[in-house]
């Protein structure tokens, strides 16, 4: 069976254990929950994806959070997920996200979902997290801005 996306009726049914998989930080998790929009991806009634879009600038639609449950990741659930963004993107000029540099995975996965990378900010997660944050033995210390332009 295809996984459907659809909108989440109510921000507060949003799939936190999942948002948080993505982001640790709860705090920020409630803060762009209630001022963007939260999109799932479901398969025969089960959540087995999330994303949040929030509009940061102008022009600018950014994916402040996507996640897929474990037993879903790399069957193209995180992808649609992706073109869904950009085609909710449409008016905007650039579909934008961010990941930690210690995220291997999340930053192939970006690109290869048209995705550049534009920018880095240096030390943002150990400015804005509590405790420090490990992937792949690399301590996570700065966030990778990329962008896809829409056209």
């Amino acid at each position: 069976m295809k996984s459907v996306i659809t909108t989440s009726c109510e921000k507060a049914e949003a799939p936190m254990k999942l948002l948080l998989e993505a982001d640790p930080k709860k705090e920020h998790v409630i803060d762009y929950i209630k001022r963007g929009d939260v999109f799932v991806a479901e398969e025969a009634g089960i959540v087995i994806g999330v994303m949040v879009l929030l509009p940061t600038r102008p022009g600018t639609l950014e994916v402040v959070n996507i996640a897929v449950s474990g037993s879903y990741r790399g069957k193209g659930v995180g992808s649609r997920l992706l073109q869904f963004a950009a085609e909710a993107a449409e008016g905007y000029e650039n579909l934008e996200t961010g990941t930690g540099n210690s995220s291997i995975g999340q930053l192939l996965f970006y690109q290869r979902n048209g995705f550049r990378i534009d920018h880095v900010d240096k030390d943002f997660f150990v400015k804005q997290y509590d405790e420090d944050i490990w992937e792949n033995g690399i301590q996570c210390r700065d966030m990778i801005r990329l962008v896809k332009t829409i056209e």
